[in-house]
């Protein structure tokens, strides 16, 4: 409203080779009349994967900042901030990080180092942390990304979950597309000959797809039949979201195949 900005959706395309024809049009939009691009690195219902380092490279070069949806991905999917060098990252602490809910990370870049947070907390002011001097009350904001901290942020439950949650998922990470990958492998052709329809790749994202149902199929009737069956899937649009993990064996996958299959 203050900049007079106006917001543009790149609708996803119909018909074959979703991810490429989708990763092609927002290069395409990118312009110098951009201001913003806003974009997550996985589709939260359909997993399909957007080339952030090349919508990177082409922002910059439009003089464009690029703001990243990480919710879905960071966690679960390799990510690469020296090479996407995003202006910002944003991600839900309960997702894919395996945190609680009501904590969130981000990341800001130098454009945001001056910048103006939405909450106005007294935590971010400079010498906050001095709690003899709190009634010397201070209205320059702390450094850097110091200043977008949520107000009251030394939560002393939910910060040692998270972080237990970060470190587990260190050691795990290598390995997690990979793992999901030999899951889904072992029952996507039987799903594609049997009606059911995906993104392919490589634009396909392993701990997170989306799968179309056959025609005539109503996702929550299947999402009902799965429950009862102890298969849990999300009912999403047309079709339904399968999210696997590490926990998860080749044999939840044949469970998963049979309930679906008639």
């Amino acid at each position: 409203m203050e900049s007079n900005l106006k917001i543009k959706i790149i609708a996803m395309p119909t018909g074959p080779e979703i991810g490429n024809a989708w990763n092609a049009t927002i290069l395409e939009e990118i312009d110098a009349q951009t201001a913003m691009v806003v974009c997550p690195h996985v589709h939260w219902m359909y997993g399909i994967v957007f080339d952030l380092e090349a919508i990177g490279k082409r922002a910059r070069s439009c003089n464009s900042w690029l703001i990243i949806d990480g919710t879905q991905s960071i966690g679960a999917y390799p990510f690469n901030l020296q090479k996407i060098q995003p202006d910002a990252l944003i991600c839900a602490g309960y997702k894919w990080l395996l945190g609680p809910y009501s904590i969130d990370l981000a990341y800001f870049g130098e454009v945001f180092d001056n910048g103006v947070p939405i909450e106005e907390t007294w935590m971010g002011r400079e010498e906050s942390n001095l709690f003899h001097k709190l009634t010397d009350y201070n209205t320059t904001y702390r450094p850097k990304a110091y200043r977008y901290n949520m107000g009251q942020h030394s939560n002393f439950i939910q910060l040692p979950m998270l972080k237990a949650a970060i470190q587990q998922l260190l050691p795990w990470q290598p390995f997690i597309q990979s793992y999901c990958k030999e899951l889904l492998d072992s029952i996507l052709p039987q799903l594609e000959a049997a009606g059911f329809t995906m993104e392919n790749t490589p634009w396909k994202a392993s701990h997170l797809i989306g799968i179309g149902l056959p025609k005539g199929v109503n996702p929550t009737d299947i999402q009902k039949k799965l429950s009862e069956k102890s298969i849990f899937v999300s009912a999403r649009g047309p079709g339904i979201r399968v999210s696997p993990h590490l926990y998860n064996t080749k044999e939840d996958m044949q469970a998963l195949l049979s309930a679906l299959l008639p």
